[in-house]
């Protein structure tokens, strides 16, 4: 689905239906470096389960062109943006890692917009190591490699994809690899930089779920944790075994977790 938003071109999958706005709307927000392809599962089931799904790229990841937004508070009033674009009046906002901190500022902004939060992967900061940082802004083969390491659980590293003949390790290094160079590094610097989540957590009053992996090692399940005690009525849901990136590694597990 191609949209203006702000006047720029974004795209956005819709799970394989054609966006209803008389639905109700679900929105889910991809990572650092990532694109809509990382919901490619669950957005499907929304879509055919009676939901209006948006999956956007954000500014210059995937089919939107760029240049990428700088910080997390731009993102979520881009955010707002596209459901007007869209013609939804408020949707359910369900993000991964840099995603998820970009829907909880949406809904601390926005909060007639926002009707419910999925946070997958998160944390109140999201601190980027200097090596990483410092790769990712030479353009580093080695910081796509990093996050991919860090990013997937135990069973990645053994084939343990769900899908036959997928190695997530390899999936995740090749959408990485398309990111246009300096889009990365902006978005992690992005993350490194947010410091506004506990003040955002206390401002929400919609259902909130968090979901996260046991064996994550970018956003510890501690530190998710730690978030979750500040947002009212915040449900917590660990999934056993599971590293950072979620979708891929436990992607019936996670969709449990959200259609609850």
């Amino acid at each position: 689905m191609n949209l203006t938003v702000n006047g720029k071109d974004a795209f956005a999958a819709t799970g394989g239906r054609a966006f209803d706005g008389s639905l109700p709307a679900v929105v889910l927000i991809h990572g650092a470096g990532f694109d809509h392809s990382a919901w490619a599962l669950q957005s499907r089931w929304f879509a055919h389960h009676g939901f209006a799904v948006l999956v956007p790229d954000l500014p210059g990841h995937g089919r939107s062109p760029g240049p990428p937004l700088k910080t997390i508070a731009e993102m979520a009033d881009w955010t707002a943006a596209l459901l007007e674009a869209a013609g939804a009046a408020s949707a359910r906002l369900i993000g991964h890692s840099m995603g998820s901190l970009i829907a909880l500022e949406t809904a601390a902004r926005h909060p007639a917009k926002v009707s419910a939060l999925g946070l997958i992967g998160t944390a109140a900061t999201m601190t980027v190591g200097p090596d990483l940082l410092k790769a990712a802004e030479a353009n580093d083969p080695e910081a796509i490699d990093m996050v991919s390491i860090w990013g997937l659980g135990f069973d990645a590293g053994i084939g343990g994809s769900l899908a036959p003949g997928m190695w997530m390790h390899g999936g995740a290094q090749r959408v990485l690899q398309q990111c246009a160079p300096g889009v990365l590094f902006s978005d992690l610097s992005a993350c490194n930089s947010y410091r506004d989540a506990q003040a955002a957590a206390a401002k929400l009053t919609v259902p909130t779920t968090l979901v996260l992996g046991e064996n994550d090692m970018m956003t510890p399940a501690k530190a998710g944790k730690a978030l979750a005690a500040a947002i009212p009525h915040a449900r917590t849901i660990v999934l056993r075994g599971a590293g950072h990136m979620m979708m891929a590694e436990r992607p019936d597990e996670l969709l449990a977790a959200l259609r609850h």
